[in-house]
């Protein structure tokens, strides 16, 4: 129950408010590799779309296989090229490639920008014109404000095709202090999840 509510909410919101995901939609989600890039693995592939993941990590592409990727791209900065035929993208690692992710997308796509794996928070002489590409479309989705009809739908979607949450570390509240570290390290392969007992 604690590895749901706000990553769930998170990636729901992305994936079904913002980007309206159908089945039919070939998703890519850069930065696939962190709790909410396999939450939103997890909600697609459930939902019937084929997904794309990318990792800067070469050694966590088997992840996104296992995960359920129908491709899996090593993300080297820019991935121009590398990907067709995507219409929906969820972007999770920000502003860093932002830029870079819509211009290697065919007109008509739609680009949900929600993380910021990159560290990059503001987008420095941002001019909506030239930085995106004719056709392309632009959201960002703001997890603050869930409702509880939202909250009751995603219950309802992870009982309907028997999600589990992908928990990588649980640790008691008594050692908070080691989970933020091994939330910094990135080496914790989903969610971490602290207890009170």
């Amino acid at each position: 129950m604690g590895a749901i509510p706000e990553t769930y909410f998170t990636a729901w919101g992305s994936l079904f408010q913002c980007l309206r995901l159908t089945p039919d939609d070939k998703l890519l989600i850069r930065g696939a590799t962190c709790a909410l890039g396999y939450v939103a693995v997890q909600l697609a592939k459930a939902l019937g779309c084929t997904v794309v993941g990318t990792t800067h990590k070469e050694d966590k592409l088997p992840l996104l296989k296992e995960a359920g990727c129908d491709e899996c791209i090593l993300d080297d900065g820019t991935i121009k090229g590398k990907v067709n035929g995507v219409t929906k993208v969820l972007e999770l690692v920000g502003i860093k490639t932002l830029r870079d992710t819509m211009f290697a997308l065919d007109e008509g796509a739609v680009v949900c920008n929600t993380g910021v794996l990159g560290k990059v928070y503001e987008w420095d002489s941002f001019d909506p014109i030239k930085d995106i590409p004719n056709g392309v479309y632009l959201t960002g989705f703001f997890s603050n404000y869930p409702t509880q009809k939202m909250i009751q739908d995603i219950f309802t979607f992870i009982d309907q095709y028997n999600l589990k949450p992908l928990i990588g570390a649980v640790y008691d509240f008594a050692h908070i202090k080691d989970a933020c570290i091994a939330l910094d390290s990135g080496k914790v392969n989903g969610k971490i999840v602290t207890m009170m007992r």
